[in-house]
């Protein structure tokens, strides 16, 4: 607790704003808990970036932690690109404190001689990732956490292909983060002198190039689909209905409650379109004006979440496999009608998403790579494919999706106006979304997946879920729910063990702490710590097949029961 003390002490020296010295002596003087969390290590820059609680200290978001990691960041581009102009794009989102984290990385990036792309105001990641490609940006940063609490921010970085960090950038960028040991290390330039303002030009471009994903622009007129849109406080406030309204969407209602931007999220607990209780106002008004669907963005705007009218005038919640299931459904069987697919197509998931995606391109004869959790390694994908083969779509379970390859990270805007496009596509057909959804489960088989997460906050959180991890490691179970255990993936030593011939093979990916277990019945279960929150996260897919969509309830149930009991095993 001295050398704690010590460290946090240091924060109390002029070379900190008075705000902040305030702040910790505060800790110091009356919140030893606080305190601990606060200065316990440093906030680390991981993989993709950062991301925490703001506040004072150095395991907090700060105009200090982000500084010396924009330093860190800026003296490692200047390595990679000699004798060049290096450009970079900042994008930021609605929550506290995202504008001025975003003018505190500008500030560094321009004394440090990097041109930098500012945004005039909130904007979507996903228009960030576009605007790398678009200007020629050999980096780009958004400040957003995303949908977590109100308390956090997070600085994510983007390489010039306009895909998050991978390896080996981000290893070696967080080498030179951890370079920058204190606050003096860091160079700001107040007058931001290489710094230059964009914005609508950029909307236009961007909102130019997701028009063009639209398939079937003649059948949205036709359809006349009533559509509800929440933004929940979010990025997505203007540009996706002017993306809708683009390609022939008018009927769009916007829930005026959620429109205004704030971090604060006053209307919601958690602005987590994954949740019911973030889509519970769209949903009133879907109810009162008889929407067809109901569509809510996360605050940066890279997540949806879709609740679509069915028959009986009841609304559904789609979790995140199902709205990718019905895009990557839509998607093929369009571009196979017109004639698209020329054998040199393919589509991506994650190893936790729906099965059900590789059954559907098996089907069409595209390829369906597998790869890591994180929208990343689906970017690596198509920049690796980039110009030899074409990219359709990629989706993940957490409701991220993208098609085409001018965006490089998950889009809700688009994916939004894709599923609208499939609602009109399936309405003209005289069917809701969710009945669409059962065609597809009698077609390719009925996959249901389930989610259980355990939340395990602060450094005694961290220590217990990689106990959990430990053990599932080393004690890994003969069989679960009365299935034998198959296969056993374990990704972080990069092998695949087979329990019944006991033969092993390597995993072709990059090492991560997750644990995948293949069971005799055809269940798929995978354990990992989320990369983003303090959780663990026990991920559940089972499937059958069912004849006629009559069987598609009793089906639901019987596999529901089933997840519950695997769940229940894997926590007890």
């Amino acid at each position: 607790m001295d050398n704690l003390r010590i460290k946090a002490q240091y924060w109390l020296s002029d070379i900190f704003d008075a705000e902040t010295r305030n702040q910790v002596k505060n800790m110091l003087d009356n919140d030893e808990n606080l305190l601990t969390e606060s200065f316990y290590k440093d906030l680390e820059f991981g993989t993709g970036g950062l991301r925490g609680i703001m506040g004072a200290g150095t395991n907090r978001m700060n105009k200090y932690t982000v500084g010396m990691a924009t330093q860190g960041l800026s003296n490692y581009l200047i390595s990679q690109f000699p004798g060049k102009q290096i450009k970079c794009a900042i994008a930021y989102d609605c929550r506290n404190n995202s504008e001025f984290f975003a003018k505190i990385t500008a500030s560094v990036f321009s004394a440090n001689g990097i041109k930098v792309y500012l945004f005039d105001a909130l904007r979507p990641t996903p228009e960030l990732s576009f605007t790398i490609r678009h200007l020629g940006c050999q980096s780009g940063i958004v400040i957003t956490a995303s949908h977590n609490p109100k308390e956090y921010n997070g600085y994510k970085v983007y390489w010039q292909d306009g895909g998050q960090i991978i390896d080996p950038h981000d290893t070696r960028i967080i080498e030179e983060v951890r370079k920058i040991t204190d606050v003096s290390d860091v160079k700001f330039d107040d007058s931001m002198k290489n710094v230059e303002i964009i914005g609508k030009e950029i909307d236009n471009a961007y909102l130019e190039k997701l028009s063009e994903i639209s398939l079937n622009p003649e059948i949205i007129k036709k359809a006349g689909l009533k559509i509800v849109f929440t933004p929940i406080h979010g990025s997505t406030v203007n540009i996706l209905p002017l993306g809708l309204r683009r390609i022939g969407f008018n009927d769009i209602n916007i829930v005026t409650e959620q429109a205004t931007p704030d971090g604060n999220f006053p209307t919601v607990a958690s602005p987590n379109p994954e949740e019911p209780a973030a889509l519970e106002m769209a949903v009133k008004k879907a109810e009162e004006i008889s929407a067809d669907i109901v569509m809510g963005t996360d605050p940066d705007g890279d997540r949806l979440g879709i609740v679509v009218r069915q028959r009986n005038g009841k609304y559904l919640l789609l979790n995140g496999n199902q709205t990718a299931s019905i895009l990557i459904y839509y998607l093929l069987e369009e571009w196979h009608k017109k004639g698209l697919l020329k054998g040199k197509e393919y589509i991506v998931k994650t190893i936790v998403t729906t099965e059900l995606l590789t059954e559907i391109a098996n089907h069409y004869k595209v390829k369906c790579y597998d790869v890591l959790t994180g929208f990343k390694y689906i970017a690596d994908i198509i920049e690796k494919n980039y110009g030899t083969t074409k990219f359709i779509g990629g989706g993940e379970e957490s409701y991220g999706f993208l098609a085409g390859e001018f965006v490089r990270d998950k889009d809700a805007v688009m994916s939004c106006m894709l599923v609208a496009e499939a609602a009109a596509w399936a309405k003209m057909q005289d069917k809701t979304l969710d009945e669409l959804l059962i065609d597809i489960y009698v077609k390719f088989g009925y996959y249901l997946e389930g989610l259980k997460s355990l939340t395990k906050t602060g450094k005694s959180g961290l220590e217990e879920i990689q106990a959990m991890m430990d053990k599932f490691r080393d004690q890994t179970p003969d069989s679960i729910n009365g299935s034998t255990i198959a296969l056993v993936h374990d990704f972080e030593k990069s092998k695949t063990t087979d329990k019944i011939s006991d033969l092993r093979y390597d995993i072709m990916l990059p090492k991560s702490n997750v644990l995948q277990f293949d069971l005799t019945d055809g269940t798929k279960i995978t354990v990992r710590p989320s990369g983003t929150e303090p959780k663990i996260k026990f991920y559940v897919s089972v499937h059958d097949n069912i004849e006629d969509k009559s069987e598609y309830e009793s089906k639901t149930k019987e596999l529901r029961q089933k997840i519950d009991s695997i769940i229940s095993e894997l926590i007890k």
